[in-house]
């Protein structure tokens, strides 16, 4: 399990606004051989640790290590980094909310901004077809600007939103996640408000996977796995010398 985590961010180094994931684990129960605290038979006195056996280890969480991804200039009008905590509220097409810090966002051919899978960003803004070029600020603030006019239009204003617990978000593909129990409720505020991040037009997150730290990980796990596979080689060997006793 722990490969398939370290691949999976090797495989996402390049995913604009991905975050690093991290296997955690736990052992396994123990075989009480002898409690510690036990009284012993011989002459009552306590046994101080006890014989304990350990059955193993399992997977216990991969959670994601939430990390500010260094940003990257495109000078795209629709691209936007989050210089802070907070995700942009998309609208899906069974209607459910979904979130995401992917902020290479495009222009529909009704004019709605959406992300690169066609998701309406909410609150929904349309974009005139005769817009020269779009003007947006750190707290949000869509401006369209026109030929035949000097002062800019004010088309909407870009929200994000924050939760208690971004840990706890369902991670489904395609840069997005979704709300639950444990992540607790979105709070949608306007950029820069309520400990929210402010955006960055002309610019995109990158993945904040370290390259380096990974191989590491990955050689770490690969010399692991060969010590476990020669203790149960080594274990294999004694049980075959067992038998053969007369």
């Amino acid at each position: 399990m722990r490969v398939e985590v370290i691949s999976n961010n090797l495989a996402n180094m390049s995913t604009t606004g991905y975050n690093a994931r991290r296997a955690e684990f736990a052992d396994l129960h123990y075989q009480q051989e002898t409690r510690p605290g036990t009284i012993t038979a011989s002459d009552g006195t306590l046994v101080p640790t006890g014989v304990q056996l350990g059955l193993g280890v399992r997977a216990a969480a991969v959670t994601v290590n939430i990390s500010q991804g260094s940003s990257s200039a495109t000078g795209g009008d629709l691209d936007l980094a989050i210089e802070g905590s907070g995700y942009l509220e998309v609208t899906m097409p069974s209607g459910v909310s979904g979130y995401t810090r992917d902020g290479a966002l495009k222009r529909s051919a009704d004019g709605l901004i959406v992300t690169s899978d066609g998701y309406a960003v909410a609150p929904e803004i349309t974009v005139p077809s005769d817009v020269r070029s779009l003007s947006i600020n750190a707290t949000g603030e869509v401006y369209a600007y026109f030929d035949d006019r000097v002062q800019p239009q004010l088309l909407g204003q870009i929200t994000l939103a924050g939760f208690s617990n971004d840990k706890g978000l369902e991670a489904i593909g395609s840069n997005l996640f979704l709300e639950t129990g444990a992540s607790g409720p979105a709070n949608v505020s306007a950029p820069g408000e309520n400990g929210l991040g402010t955006l960055r037009q002309g610019y995109l997150e990158e993945s904040s996977v370290d390259p380096v730290r990974e191989i590491t990980e990955l050689i770490e796990a690969q010399r692991g796995y060969e010590l476990n596979a020669k203790v149960i080689t080594a274990a294999d060997q004694m049980l075959g010398a067992t038998t053969q006793l007369r």
